[in-house]
């Protein structure tokens, strides 16, 4: 049982320290609205999701309220629509995601998640039209997000679902040209998705999870920055391993949080709480980065060199405060190191330390993988899914989650920036080495095989 006492004093300590809650995500299953009709498949999903979600922004409101910790984004993430739009007509994909956008806009929430296909070891009809229908829908909506799992550890990497998401990542970018190719912005391409993961866009409700649940993120690169200065600046003698208690103790903290605000949105809900997931989520001001944590640990610029042990470190010591602070945690649970969304990653891709083979090395050990990355518009589809391939492959044989989402900007080139807004940020475009090069491997197709770790049970 948590103590309010312990977690009000908490807060009371890092009130000043840029700690907010970064999601509360409502999952909901839709496996009881499944028809082959569109109109009716759209009322009860329509009926479902207002039921359910009618009260969570009023409610995170007041909870953040009490106790003086923001709530930044109210959530929803769904049943992967792919299993219970698989009646429909490919036409009808578009219509139908029109509708949860007009709904999820109606009970106020920023984002839903599950406009996802599950697809490591082939494809359904299904699959198949929901992922060409994923470039209009992310062109054609504001709040709909799109996740498509192409690999596992158990199954291995379906290259034609790789070669297939890098066609829709060029096409999504196109329709989106005018806003900096901002729809890829919303879609994620995994290895090993979480089903419990609250955080956008790769958030969906997984087959295992209850008809209803409350998830949390919580964010705190600022509060682990400050806490490691105020140690540094101390004086005292510090090594790497006094330091990594330093975030180990930090990140109890912050998790102890982020579990009473979302019991208390569970219990005001009437719905189960499910995991906190405590992944270091930068936003673009400054003083919020993991960026400015890895300096800290003595680095001039997140990108040279110790910058992957540096993170693994970091990593690592999130994941040890957070798991004895709550035996509810999970999601992706880490650190991120999302481009555009990091002011101090954006400026060392600018300054030329951090590059997109460094990036790619430094997934190894963060919670996800190349993430709110943009590179030049011309850069081919076949090139942009075998950079895919390489982060499924990190995935599936380190049995860990990874994840791309990259922005081809259409028109712009190395150095020149993008510019997505809000929690989006900006990003400077990074150079592809030696595009255009991958075309045969990625046109051989078929399924990589699942690594010999596989068979373990």
């Amino acid at each position: 049982m948590l103590s309010s006492e312990e977690i009000l004093k908490t807060i009371e300590m890092l009130k000043s320290e840029n700690l907010d809650v970064r999601t509360v995500t409502l999952g909901i299953s839709l496996r009881d609205c499944t028809s082959p009709s569109l109109r009716q498949l759209t009322s009860s999903v329509r009926k479902k999701i207002i039921a359910k979600a009618n009260n969570l922004v009023r409610v995170c409101n007041a909870i953040g309220e009490k106790y003086g910790i923001p709530i930044v984004n109210k959530r929803i993430a769904v049943t992967p629509i792919a299993s219970i739009a698989e009646g429909l007509k490919k036409k009808d994909y578009l219509a139908f995601a029109r509708v949860l956008d007009q709904t999820v806009q109606e009970v106020g929430v920023d984002f839903l998640g599950g406009y996802s296909a599950l697809v490591q070891k082939g494809f359904t009809r299904g699959d198949l039209n929901l992922i060409d229908s994923i470039p209009e829908v992310l062109a054609k909506t504001a709040r709909i997000c799109s996740s498509v799992n192409v690999a596992s550890t158990k199954a291995g990497i379906n290259m034609d679902a790789v070669a297939r998401m890098g066609e829709v990542i060029k096409k999504t970018a196109r329709l989106t040209a005018k806003r900096d190719g901002f729809g890829c912005a919303k879609l994620v391409v995994f290895a090993n998705i979480p089903e419990d993961n609250p955080f956008m866009a790769g958030a969906y409700l997984g087959y295992g999870e209850p008809e209803c649940v409350i998830n949390v993120g919580v964010s705190g690169p600022g509060v682990v920055k400050k806490e490691l200065q105020r140690h540094i600046q101390s004086g005292k003698k510090l090594t790497l391993h006094d330091l990594s208690e330093i975030i180990k103790k930090t990140s109890f903290k912050v998790t102890r949080v982020g579990e009473l605000i979302a019991r208390e949105v569970a219990e005001k809900l009437g719905v189960p709480f499910g995991i906190v997931d405590l992944s270091l989520a930068p936003t673009p001001k400054v003083g919020d980065s993991v960026g400015e944590i890895l300096q800290c640990l003595g680095l001039k610029s997140i990108g040279v060199p110790g910058s992957t042990a540096a993170l693994a470190l970091l990593n690592d010591a999130v994941k040890k405060g957070g798991a004895f602070a709550s035996s509810s945690v999970g999601g992706l649970s880490g650190a991120f190191i999302p481009v555009s969304e990091d002011i101090n990653l954006s400026q060392a891709v600018r300054k030329g330390y951090l590059s997109l083979e460094k990036l790619e090395a430094m997934t190894s050990v963060c919670s996800v993988g190349l993430d709110m990355i943009a590179i030049p518009g011309y850069v081919d589809a076949k090139t942009i899914a075998a950079i895919i391939a390489d982060e499924m492959a990190i995935g599936v044989i380190n049995n860990k989650t990874t994840a791309v989402r990259i922005i081809p900007v259409p028109g712009k080139d190395v150095g020149e920036k993008a510019v997505f807004g809000g929690l989006f940020g900006e990003a400077y475009i990074v150079p592809v080495k030696n595009s255009f090069c991958s075309d045969r491997f990625v046109e051989f197709g078929g399924r990589i095989p699942s690594p010999l770790n596989s068979l373990g049970n």
